[in-house]
């Protein structure tokens, strides 16, 4: 794999993509770059994307679901964001070398080109029969000495994740007349996800969070490996999305008129989620967090903003859905009938929430008037089966947070996938009862915990609970390092091991928005982003904050506002910041 050779390599003016034969791509490559042949690096962490949206004059939706589910249509558009990235790259990788350090190549170096990237769809397992299992996500990228690239996977989404490694390893040429190169040719990488499901539970519902900015979250996703976006559309506090059917329940749910999300935001950000191999599923949490439907159907909520609100919800306002109520069934099937088939054509999943329910609420609720789980369980249970017949109707996996299953004993189905967050121990309770599962639990992949409570005290309240230092549920804050040495396969027996899908990181939005969200997610998402895709229990080093570090760098090209890594005199100065 290794080779002592440095013999500068060079492309020129703009990509060509066609499809060669039934599964032969290919890509030619004009663009002003030139390629040195240097060291072998394994690049199995951190990928790459850029910023292209399928093109507004498409004929009609059906035009579009079709392109989206084209194999060719995306390795196309993801041939054209490679030749973008590299036509834009704007990183010059000073900092990650000494002062005064000559790290580039000479301008009057022998030069190699890159002229064409071959893409082989290979589907015989035996190719790849150095993995205990196959993902379609796999791939392997080869650059030559001679700048020939050969990427072997064996489904298109592996060319759109080898594509985006591919991009990464340019950088740009301190000199303005030079153009980009990248240091790492000859290379041979093969790359393949530990975790199927690798997410982020973004909620859009208690802080205004545009379409904008979930796509900009998806170019950095993208960045980074991930493959599912879920989005958190609904809570206690506001309710975002248009539902045509029910025209009220965004116009009076929502904030305000531009916090409303149309049918097209949300088809939008699905279909650029496609295009980036990200699978954009959808949560509407209930019978629990649903205070915001008062505004349009009061009859439909019990204890809506109760006084004080903290026997009645964990955050206010207080307010659930009636529980043995036909008007709050006929309600549900009006608003998943609209919603499901709209979103089906972009995902496999709906997530139907299920968390944190109030057993108070439920003695003011007139069609219960009673907090006995004994009481409560069966009517849970009914309603849940009504929600499962849609979500089975229109051949969509059901997602449910830990406590339909732990806390409540529900009958769900074989295939229902369940969300734990509350510890590590939920893990293990899912997967003895024999689900498949996600992880993610507050105690490292919460990104919102640790800057401070929402809530200000109640001076007349003695004994409110609010008082200095003024820490949130969840304190301390989670930085990258702890998010990194998450391992959440820790004492799972390996017999247990294939129900567990993936993950979640997580930033629920009390206290974010728009303006905050990409320091807030970013670098520590991209740290979780690693642990879904090459598996826990790594040890934080020095390789790890460097390999941070250049990632930073690098959404910040594709104007992704991330946070801080490292200093740059520890960047520039090895081994110096060890302790």
């Amino acid at each position: 794999m290794a080779s002592s050779t440095r013999v500068p390599a060079w492309l020129n003016h703009v990509v060509a993509f066609s499809q060669c034969t039934d599964h032969l791509h290919a890509l030619e490559a004009y663009c002003d770059t030139f390629l040195p042949v240097g060291q072998v690096r394994e690049l199995c962490q951190i990928p790459d994307v850029t910023s292209f949206r399928p093109s507004q004059n498409t004929t009609g939706i059906e035009e579009t679901r079709e392109a989206t589910h084209s194999a060719e249509v995306l390795l196309q558009a993801a041939g054209e964001r490679l030749l973008e990235n590299v036509r834009s790259q704007a990183f010059v990788p000073w900092k990650f070398h000494p002062r005064n350090a000559s790290f580039e190549p000479k301008l009057d170096d022998e030069r190699s080109y890159i002229h064409f990237i071959e893409i082989v769809e290979n589907q015989n397992v035996k190719h790849w029969e150095s993995r205990k299992s196959v993902s379609d996500e796999s791939y392997s990228l080869r650059i030559s000495e001679t700048g020939n690239v050969l990427i072997n996977i064996i489904a298109p989404i592996g060319g759109i994740r080898a594509l985006e490694t591919l991009s990464q390893l340019f950088y740009r040429h301190s000199d303005p007349i030079a153009g980009i190169y990248t240091p790492y040719a000859p290379v041979s990488i093969r790359d393949s996800p530990a975790f199927k499901h690798r997410g982020l539970n973004l909620d859009i519902s208690r802080n205004i969070i545009s379409p904008q900015d979930v796509m900009r979250t998806l170019d950095g996703m993208s960045f980074n490996k991930f493959n599912r976006l879920h989005l958190h559309a609904s809570d206690s506090q506001s309710w975002p999305l248009e539902i045509p059917a029910l025209p009220d329940l965004a116009a009076k749910g929502a904030y305000h008129p531009s916090q409303i999300w149309s049918t097209a935001d949300l088809e939008e950000v699905q279909v650029y989620g496609a295009y980036r191999g990200i699978e954009v599923h959808v949560e509407f949490d209930m019978p629990g967090h649903t205070a915001s439907i008062f505004h349009s159907n009061p009859s439909l909520i019990t204890a809506f903003n109760q006084q004080p609100w903290t026997p009645y919800s964990a955050e206010p306002p207080s307010g659930e859905l009636l529980l043995n109520s036909t008007s709050v069934s006929t309600f549900l099937t009006t608003l998943l009938s609209d919603l499901l088939p709209r979103i089906s054509p972009y995902t496999t999943l709906f997530h139907l929430g299920g968390d944190e329910l109030n057993t108070l609420t439920y003695t003011l609720d007139p069609t219960v008037t009673s907090s006995s789980p004994s009481i409560l369980q069966p009517l849970l249970q009914s309603l849940t089966n009504h929600l499962l017949s849609l979500v089975k109707a229109h051949n969509l996996t059901p997602i449910f947070w830990e406590e339909q299953l732990l806390d409540w004993n529900l009958t769900l189905p074989q295939n229902s996938i369940i969300q734990t967050w509350r510890s590590p121990g939920s893990l293990a309770s899912v997967l003895q009862k024999g689900h498949y599962a996600l992880f993610g639990d507050h105690t490292h992949w919460y990104l919102d915990c640790g800057h401070g409570t929402f809530l200000d005290p109640n001076r007349t309240n003695p004994d409110s609970s609010i008082h200095p230092p003024y820490l949130d549920y969840c304190a301390p804050y989670k930085n990258w390092r702890e998010v990194y040495s998450y391992d959440p396969l820790a004492d799972i027996p390996s017999e247990e091991h294939h129900l567990v899908l993936g993950g979640e990181v997580h930033l629920w939005g009390e206290l974010t928005d728009g303006i905050s969200l990409d320091g807030t997610l970013w670098p520590r998402a991209a740290a979780a982003a690693e642990v879904m895709w090459r598996g826990g229990g790594r040890e934080v080093g020095e390789e790890v904050t460097r390999r941070l570090a250049e990632m930073r760098e690098g959404l910040l090209g594709r104007e992704v506002r991330a946070g801080m890594v490292q200093m740059t005199w520890c960047l520039m100065n090895k081994g110096g910041c060890t302790a």
